[in-house]
């Protein structure tokens, strides 16, 4: 799969090389969608909802995230450029040009288009996604791969929290519903 996905969108060497681009363009895309997805509208939309426990507050997820994709993009800058030159970075930069999409993807389903389920799809994904991705850091900078870690957590956290709202709110967050549940 990874060989066929790496002639498609993963992003150019070059730009992981880069220290700097490679930390800012996960910081900047997430930032992105965090701000098209209409950031008063999916914090209403999230206070709504019923919750699981442990819940953090809306306030939470913004810096959490600005951390997680700034150490995502470092972790690949370091796994890319500390290859042998004799390997190929191809692997590597196909899962993590993925898993950023699949990151990316989340918000819109969830909040966007209100499909926890598809959310939910998405999340496992992208935790066996980077649970590969790890794996393929620790032999080539175990730094990259440690790196991983607190997004790791975080996402597992994530998913909990994915599967917490979707089943306690029926798997349906649609406008109406929510509505009808705050009136």
């Amino acid at each position: 799969m990874t060989t066929f996905a790496s002639h498609l969108n993963t992003i150019p060497y070059d730009v992981i090389a880069n220290p700097a681009a490679s930390v800012l363009l996960p910081i900047a895309l997430g930032t992105s969608v965090g701000f098209s997805s209409r950031p008063k509208q999916t914090q209403t939309t999230y206070l709504a909802m019923k919750q699981p426990p442990l819940r953090p507050p809306p306030q939470v997820f913004g810096p959490v995230w600005t951390v997680l994709y700034g150490l995502m993009g470092y972790a690949a800058h370091r796994a890319v450029t500390g290859a042998s030159p004799l390997a190929s970075t191809d692997r590597m930069r196909t899962v993590y040009s993925l898993q950023l999409g699949l990151n990316l993807l989340w918000m819109p389903l969830f909040f966007g288009f209100r499909r926890p389920v598809l959310a939910m799809v998405d999340i496992v994904s992208l935790v066996g996604l980077n649970g590969y991705l790890t794996y393929l850091y620790f032999p080539v900078d175990s730094v990259a791969a440690w790196c991983q870690v607190p997004y790791m957590a975080w996402l597992g956290f994530a998913t909990y929290l994915t599967a917490g709202a979707g089943y306690l709110n029926n798997w349906d967050i649609s406008e109406a519903t929510l509505k009808k549940r705050m009136s």
